[in-house]
Parts: structure tokens; sequence; C-alpha cells
């Protein structure tokens, strides 16, 4: 068949026309139509005819205006679905490859359709986005406004314009963070769930009517659901943890009160290791700090009541008991002032107490409170006394060291090499650098006295005498001791000399002490026909030299003191035995007897 438009079709065309236009006209020769009818009717068919053309054209005009309104719907619901997909037109391309507004409609239409699926699938990943927003929004702030998943959609495709990948990948990063943030809270919750119920077994408290009353979702056992992390259950757990942690430490401190005066009253009480061992899983909490405090049932209530009974128990024992506890509380106070050097107030002596409670004067209770007070105070003195204590005992510990040191001068042997003679010259060497700071210590000692007994406003006592006194007369008995070795230099001197005159006038004699009979060292000594005579005892440093008078040797000597040091400022020292010839000379030439002050 030949096209519509071909010009063989055309040739075709009138001569069909023109074949039955003759017919016609034969037709109308036959009939005998004059030649006006048939310009008439000829006139009239040439009009049907441009009518008909007329009306095939406007129906063509139309058909045409249809497909290309079609053609420009569909492009432009193209170019709608691309900007909401964010995609780049391809309208252009679609013009390039059809020339015919058929062939147009023709390859947008499948375009369109394909891009209508994406925007469902598109909108349906919105969807799915905002549904997991939107119900982790509801789990943060805790209140539900109700939306489910289809009217999440249905506003969606309402209200959504912008379906780009870039809308998409915005929604996607908001929902990981509120995904992160949902993960932290959670974790958050579950520690805090985690703390209530350690401290909820430290307490011996209902856990779960505890969390309960946060939020009923914390009660349950399964993880999963307890997903309420809202800002109020997080508040509500930090607030019962706050609670819980200053209940318990108040009940730390009512434990440690009731085990202060446990520990006491077993003390007193002497009690046994099994009545103790029973409470030994309570007393481990005075060791630990309180965050350690974890053992369940610690701090019950029943456990604080078994200890507050047993207090109660052991506190009526102690009435039946209390002279018994008197007698010992007063011996351990004895103790602690003697080792303190603190003299112990005689108003609660052994014999005095004794008596009071057997006469039924005083209350055993009240005494031995006393008691207790005066132990706590003798405690407090000693710790202010310390310092003080401690040079007193470096005081003492150089005094020793000078007597080892006199001692030490004393032995004629200390020179021969023998066993453990250098080690004695080593501590000789460093016991004399000791005695060399005794002064020093002595003043700085008086000084620091002197300063306590200022700040404290009162006089500062060693069993029962002060101590600045004690140090004056230390000081004191020294300097006479330094005196009385002066002495002893100088009478010796006066010997030398004297045994150098002697030689001179009578010629030298042999001396006694080559031999060996004249080293004798029991009081005796050889005469000039080779017999034994007492020999009168030598007062030197390392002999009967006057004692110095320390803490240790003066407590109960005070009163007899001055006495002494009268005593020992006249007594005379014999410090070698002299012979007749000897004492005559001394006598001729210094008037008097050795050992007495020469004569001016």
């Amino acid at each position: 068949m030949l096209a519509v438009g071909s010009p063989f079709a055309s040739v075709r065309t009138s001569s069909s026309c023109n074949a039955l236009l003759r017919e016609l006209q034969q037709i109308w020769n036959d009939i005998g139509e004059s030649e006006a009818d048939k310009d008439r009717m000829l006139l009239e068919l040439e009009r049907e005819c441009l009518e008909v053309y007329r009306r095939r054209v406007e129906e063509a005009v139309n058909a045409k205006a249809r497909l290309h309104q079609s053609v420009a719907s569909k492009e432009a619901e193209v170019a709608t679905l691309m900007a909401a997909l964010g995609e780049l037109s391809s309208s252009s391309q679609v013009e390039k490859r059809s020339k015919t507004l058929k062939e147009k409609l023709a390859s947008v239409t499948p375009l369109v359709e394909e891009l209508k699926t994406k925007k469902e699938e598109r909108l349906k990943q919105f969807a799915d986005i905002k549904v997991q927003i939107e119900k982790i929004g509801v789990e943060i702030s805790g209140y539900s406004n109700h939306l489910n998943d289809h009217t999440i959609i249905n506003t969606l495709t309402l209200e959504e314009t912008d379906l780009s990948l870039r809308k998409l990948n915005e929604y996607q990063t908001h929902l990981r963070t509120l995904q992160k943030e949902k993960s932290d809270r959670l974790h958050k919750v579950l520690e805090h769930v985690s703390e209530v119920h350690s401290l909820c077994g430290v307490l011996g408290v209902d856990f779960g009517q505890t969390v309960s009353d946060v939020h009923p979702s914390l009660e349950r056992t399964s993880v999963e659901q307890a997903t309420n992390i809202s800002n109020s259950t997080l508040e509500g757990l930090e607030h019962t943890i706050r609670t819980l942690k200053a209940e318990r430490k108040t009940r730390i401190q009512k434990l440690k009160d009731i085990l202060t005066s446990l520990f006491e009253l077993w003390n007193l009480m002497d009690s046994s290791h099994d009545e103790k061992s029973k409470f030994s899983r309570i007393t481990s909490i005075v060791r630990v700090p309180e965050t350690e405090v974890t053992e369940p049932g610690l701090l019950s209530t029943e456990t604080i009541e078994q200890a507050s009974a047993e207090v109660e128990r052991l506190t009526k024992l102690k009435a039946g008991r209390m002279k018994q506890l008197v007698m010992k509380r007063r011996s351990e106070l004895e103790e602690i002032c003697r080792m303190t050097h603190i003299e112990a107030d005689p108003s609660t002596a052994s014999e005095k107490s004794n008596a009071l409670i057997d006469s039924g004067l005083v209350d055993p209770s009240e005494l031995l409170a006393n008691i207790e007070v005066q132990i706590v105070k003798v405690k407090e003195e000693a710790t202010s006394r310390r310092d003080i204590m401690d040079r007193i005992d470096r005081w003492l510990s150089a005094c020793e060291e000078e007597n080892w040191l006199e001692e030490y001068n004393q032995d004629e042997n200390r020179y021969n090499a023998g066993r453990g003679s250098h080690v004695n010259l080593k501590r000789a060497e460093r016991a004399r650098v000791t005695v060399s700071k005794i002064s020093a210590i002595v003043d700085n000692l008086i000084n620091r006295t002197l300063a306590w007994e200022d700040e404290k406003k009162t006089m500062f006592l060693y069993d029962g005498a002060r101590l600045v006194t004690i140090l004056e007369d230390y000081k004191l008995s020294r300097q006479h001791r330094e005196e009385e070795k002066k002495r002893h230099r100088d009478q010796k001197k006066l010997q030398d000399i004297l045994l150098t005159e002697k030689e001179a006038m009578y010629g030298s004699k042999p001396s006694p002490r080559k031999s060996n009979s004249f080293r004798k060292t029991n009081g005796y000594r050889a005469n000039g026909n080779g017999s034994m005579t007492p020999m009168r005892r030598r007062n030197s440093v390392g002999g009967a030299t006057p004692e110095l008078l320390t803490p240790r040797s003066y407590s109960g000597r005070q009163n007899g003191y001055f006495k002494e040091m009268r005593r020992l400022s006249t007594t005379p020292l014999n410090f070698v035995a002299m012979s007749k010839d000897d004492t005559m000379s001394y006598a001729s030439m210094y008037g008097s007897e050795p050992g007495s002050p020469p004569r001016s």
C-alpha cells in the first residue's frame, strides 16, 4: 500500500475522482439536467469535499495539540521528578533522538515511569529513616507523639519535595548521630542501674522497687527491654544514686561509731577471739575506704542492729565488772604515764579508787569515764611533748656515751693491741664528738622547754620535777665536775713538782710501778719493807667522781640536791697515794694536808 502523502496516491485519487465525475456527468446527461443544475450540484459537491477536508484538518490539529500537550506534560513531569530526585535533566537528549510528537511521547513515557519508580523507592528510604529518627527522638525526649509509620509516610509524601541523595545523606547522618546518642544514653543508663544495684545490695534495699520508682521499664530483667533513655530517667537514676550514697555514708559513720564502742568494750572485757570473729565481717569496714565497701548486706539495717545489740549486751556485762575495769584502765593510765614520764592524776589512784568503789560514794561508771578522760588527756599531752622528749632521749644518750668514755679513759690497757681495741678507739672518737655537743644540747633543750611552757602556760614536768630545773641543776653539777677536774689537774702538777724536788734532794728511786707487786688492784700498796698497806682510793674522773644528775637519777632526790652539791664541793680528791715524806713536804710548802686547799 502506498503512503497517503506519496505522488502515486495523489495521481490515483485524482483519476478516480475524474472517472466518477465523468460518470456523474453522463448520468446527469441521461437524466437531462440543465447546465445550471449541473454547475450548482458540482459546486455543492466541491463545498462538501472542502468541508470534509476542513473537518479532517481540524481533527488533525486537535490531535497534534493533544500530542504536544501530552509530551509537554510528560516532559514537565520528568523535570519535576528529576528535580525532586536531584538528578540531571535528560529532555534535551530525548529531543535529539526524537523528531515527531509521537516519537517524543513514546520515548518520554518510559522515562517518566522509571523516575516514578525511583521516587517511590526514595520515598520509602526517607520514610524508613524518618521513622527511626522519630522513634529515637521519642525515646530520648520521653514524650510519645503517637505517630505510626503510615502517618509518617503520608506526611513525608505530602511535605517532602527534596528527595535528592544529598538530602538522604543528611537524614542518614542525623540518624547515625541519634543512634550514637541512644547508644551512649543506653550505656549510661545501664551503668547507673548497675551502680544502683550494687548500692542496694550493700544497703540491703529492694533493688526492684528502687528502680521502679524511677521508671517501670528499669525493673525488667531483659537488657533489651530497659530502653527508656530519656533525660528524666537519667536524672532520676542520678538522684537515686546520690540518695543511696548519702545513705551509705550515714550508715558507715553510724557503724563506725558502733564499732568504736565495740572495740573499747572488747578491750575492757577481754573478749575472746570467738566472740570477736562473729563480727569480723563488719570490722573490716574500719580499714577500707567508703568507695570499696561493696559486700552485699554489709550496711543493712539488720547488720547495724546486730552490732548495736552486741554493744548493749557488753555494756550491761560491763556494769557487773566495773571495779575490775576501773583497776585495769587505771593500770593502763599509769603505764602510759610511766612511758611518757608524766605524773598520773592521784585522784584516781588504784587504792583511792578501790576504796571509793567499796564505800559506794562514787559511781564506778563515772570513775571509769574520768579515767578515760585522763587517758585521752595524757595521750594529747604526750603528743605535744614528743619533740622535747626526743631531745631528752638524745641528751641522755649523750650522757651514757660520756660515762662510757670516762670508764674507757680509766682503763690502763685501752691502747694495748687486743681483740676489739680498734672498735673501742673508733667508738671513743665518736663519743668525744657527742660529749662535746652536750652543752649545746642542754641549752637548746632548755630553750625548747621554756617555749613550750610559754605556749601551754604550764610547767614541763618530767617524772614530777620541772625539766628546766633538772637541766639547770645538771649544768651546775657539770660545772662543779669541771672544777673538780681542774683541781685534779692542779694537784697532779703539784705532785709532779714534789717528786721532781724530792729526786733532786735525795736522788731518784725505783718507781714502784716497775715492780709487779706494785700493780695490785685489790686496794693495797707496797711500803718500804715490802709489806702491803691499805691504799687510799683514787677519786679520779673514772672513779668516785661526783655523779652528774640527769632525769634518770633526779627523781626523788631533788630535795637533797643542793646538800649533795655542798658535800661534793668540799670533798678532798686524793688522786694518788702519797708517802709520809711526801705528805710532810706538801704540808711544809703549802701549810695543809693533801686534798685540802692550799693556804694563800
